[in-house]
């Protein structure tokens, strides 16, 4: 039987956010088996309400403006955090106390203290589609997690129980949850697939100038504090100093990371093309664009967050590098769907990276033979130019090895 069913998010298309394309996605499906669908999230934009018959449903679209915020200051993050859940739920009232199911992800963070509350009036079933873990997340930023966070923790995990049904979106992040002590008969995994459909006639664009003549290696996305950089950077800079140098990085993401190894990258004189996140309907193009892709993980992160880009780097068809554990669905997923295609290297382990490098650049010159040299030894002669500068800035001899 048809059933009404509501669906709440953070950011929505065409804003930039990778929940709000996959729940847009979830309501799509949902809406086309024949049920009426309610999706809110928020926008940048002005409020706007939309509507779609896909199937022998119905979909109703609600974004919610609300400004952005300083996401490096903590306090204004919070502050922004409460503002929007207590927005999407009260706007949303009207549509929830009509619905018989509620869909809710990881987003905006604590979403799940908003939703739990609202239900003690409006006695719905809840389904909760975790994506990212709070505060999970942030505990794992910390060396030593203060009492009070931990107490917040033990809170969040009595909410968690009260939900219906789980829907993991990884193998590792069911783990999680079982550890925390969710009945595993109320978990499900349901994995993501990539946002849009990729296909051999799909268009690659231009990739960036700066990098003619490399294997284009593109990490897009965000690079936030989940994200390993650091052993990629020192992989990735023995590549060029020792190795062939071939590969070449392109950063399309957005975050203080990325900024990060951006700067660093340029001050080595290392190849590198920055951009940022294309809209959703350039997406698949981009994907088919460079030579291989990269992913990074750092290891406190395995099972509390998910990169969901993976699903629409493995539909690629291109190369993969992992940086990250063994532990982690994309691990998991890239073994299984690109077996002959994948490099894995654990996080601190910059050889292992180098030698992901020099397989990559060889499969991808055997791929595609032919291509402009390398300028891999014009890129060393420079760098050695300037370290030899910098020495003889400080008065010391140079030093080799």
């Amino acid at each position: 039987m048809p059933r009404q069913i509501a669906y709440i998010c953070d950011w929505l298309p065409p804003d930039f956010g990778a929940i709000g394309q996959y729940t847009l996605l979830d309501a799509r499906n949902t809406a086309a088996q024949g049920h009426h669908v309610l999706l809110g999230g928020l926008s940048t934009r002005a409020d706007n309400t939309e509507y779609e018959d896909p199937g022998d449903g119905s979909l109703k679209i609600r974004r919610l403006y609300i400004d952005t915020y300083d996401k490096s200051h903590l306090i204004h993050r919070l502050l922004w955090t409460v503002r929007a859940n207590t927005m999407l739920v009260r706007r949303l009232w009207r549509e929830l106390r009509h619905a018989d199911e509620i869909h809710f992800t990881g987003s905006p963070p604590f979403i799940l203290y908003f939703v739990w509350f609202a239900n003690l009036f409006l006695r719905k079933r809840l389904v909760y589609r975790i994506a990212d873990f709070h505060p999970e997340c942030l505990m794992a930023t910390m060396e030593r997690v203060p009492l009070p966070l931990r107490a917040l923790q033990r809170l969040t995990i009595v909410l968690r129980k009260r939900v219906h049904r789980f829907e993991a979106i990884g193998e590792d992040q069911r783990q999680r949850l079982i550890q925390l002590g969710i009945p595993e008969q109320r978990i499900g995994v349901v994995r993501y697939a990539s946002p849009v459909p990729i296909s051999p006639d799909t268009v690659p664009l231009t990739p960036p100038e700066e990098l003619a003549g490399y294997r284009t290696l593109l990490y897009s996305g965000n690079l936030g504090v989940a994200h390993d950089y650091e052993t990629f950077l020192e992989g990735y800079r023995r590549h060029h100093d020792q190795g062939a140098g071939r590969m070449a990085l392109w950063l399309n993401a957005t975050g203080p990371r990325a900024d990060r190894l951006e700067e660093e990258l340029r001050a080595s004189g290392l190849p590198v093309a920055r951009g940022h996140p294309v809209p959703l309907e350039e997406l698949a193009n981009l994907m088919v664009t460079p030579d291989a892709h990269l992913i990074t993980l750092r290891d406190p992160f395995v099972g509390y967050v998910v990169p969901s880009k993976m699903y629409a780097c493995i539909d690629s068809g291109r190369p993969i590098l992992f940086v990250g554990s063994t532990a982690s669905d994309v691990d998991l997923l890239c073994r299984r769907e690109r077996a002959d295609d994948y490099q894995q290297a654990d996080v601190g382990d910059a050889t292992a990276v180098f030698t992901a490098l020099e397989r990559l650049s060889q499969r991808c010159d055997a791929a595609a033979p032919g291509d402009a040299a390398s300028p891999a030894a014009d890129q060393r002669t420079t760098r050695q130019q300037h370290a030899t500068a910098a020495c003889a800035n400080e008065g010391a001899k140079p030093s080799h090895g």
